[in-house]
């Protein structure tokens, strides 16, 4: 797959690229919902012997028009977004930088430069996609900016369990901490990635070593709470648990962000400065504060069981 990023205004011409379809969106979280814009374009281009394209945004739009402050987070920040699409085997990737002068074009001016100006002749979005400023571009308007150089496909809204599959949705199952609605919307398990820091190094001493994790500031924080999760360490993938919050026990004052600790069950080693991935299998309970460290031993080697204990059944769903 070849990625191209795309600065506004872009200088390519559409000699510049072979007969494409495209899948249009910001594609946060590529859920289910996505993957169909994504396999319908792939699908599309196959039966029309032209090569698939996806077109994605950076950084989100509402970072860029002021409806946010600060950083927002993602559910896939764009090097994660960039190998789940290589996965889906499409031809071109084109990252195009949301600026502000790129959302001041209009509807007809992105047609003319971001769809015919890099020679798309299929287009292929959700029925909800909007384009040109103000988002005031229509998929149902679109046939009449195309004026006949391309087609389109709308795909329609995809549910799950009565409700629309939406980032957004995607955002609020993070938010509790729910990654059973997570797998189900879409169609893997959560994942993020981070450095292993030094910390207070209280679990080594309670018995229970754990990987201080500096999860990128592009990820959105989970739930406090423990999890059960998998932690990939030098290419190999070990079973654990995970706590995510602000050790109530030992802290009066709320620190800023979360800490996320994993304890890899059966690794031993020194793994500070590494790069390691979680994935995020069943959060097991709320954080809470505990009474002493008898009382805080106790329930981290039930958390352990209990991840343990995950782990074993869904190896014998597996078999």
């Amino acid at each position: 797959m070849k990625v191209i990023a795309l600065e506004h205004p872009h200088q390519f011409k559409p000699d510049d690229f072979p007969e494409l379809v495209m899948a249009l969106g910001f594609f946060d979280g590529i859920h289910k919902g996505h993957q169909t814009v994504i396999q319908t374009a792939k699908q599309k281009a196959h039966e029309m012997n032209l090569l698939s394209a996806v077109m994605t945004f950076d950084p989100h739009p509402s970072v860029v028009l002021g409806k946010k402050t600060g950083s927002i987070r993602y559910i896939t920040p764009l090097e994660d977004k960039i190998k789940i699409i290589e996965k889906m085997e499409l031809d071109y990737l084109f990252v195009v930088h949301f600026s502000k002068e790129f959302a001041s074009m209009l509807p007809e001016e992105f047609v003319n430069d971001y769809i015919v100006g890099l020679n798309v002749r299929h287009v292929v979005a959700g029925f909800d996609y909007s384009y040109g400023r103000y988002g005031k571009g229509t998929m149902e308007e679109l046939p009449a900016y195309a004026q006949g150089r391309f087609s389109q496909t709308i795909v329609a809204k995809q549910t799950f369990e009565d409700g629309k599959v939406s980032s957004t949705r995607i955002r609020e199952t993070l938010r509790k901490g729910d990654f059973f609605d997570f797998y189900h919307l879409a169609g893997r398990r959560y994942s993020t990635k981070g450095h292993v820091v030094h910390g207070e190094k209280r679990g080594r001493k309670l018995g229970f070593p754990t990987a201080n994790i500096e999860v990128s500031d592009d990820y959105i924080f989970p739930a406090p709470g423990v999890y059960a999760v998998r932690i990939k360490i030098n290419g190999f993938w070990y079973d654990g648990v995970c706590n995510v919050g602000f050790k109530p026990t030992f802290h009066e004052e709320k620190p800023q962000y979360p800490t996320v600790e994993v304890h890899a069950l059966g690794f031993t080693g020194d793994i500070y400065g590494q790069q390691v991935s979680v994935e995020w299998h069943i959060r097991l309970r709320s954080e809470q504060k505990f009474s002493g460290l008898e009382e805080l031993v106790n329930q981290i080697e039930m958390d352990k069981q209990n991840a343990q204990a995950y782990f074993l059944e869904m190896n014998a769903r597996k078999k």
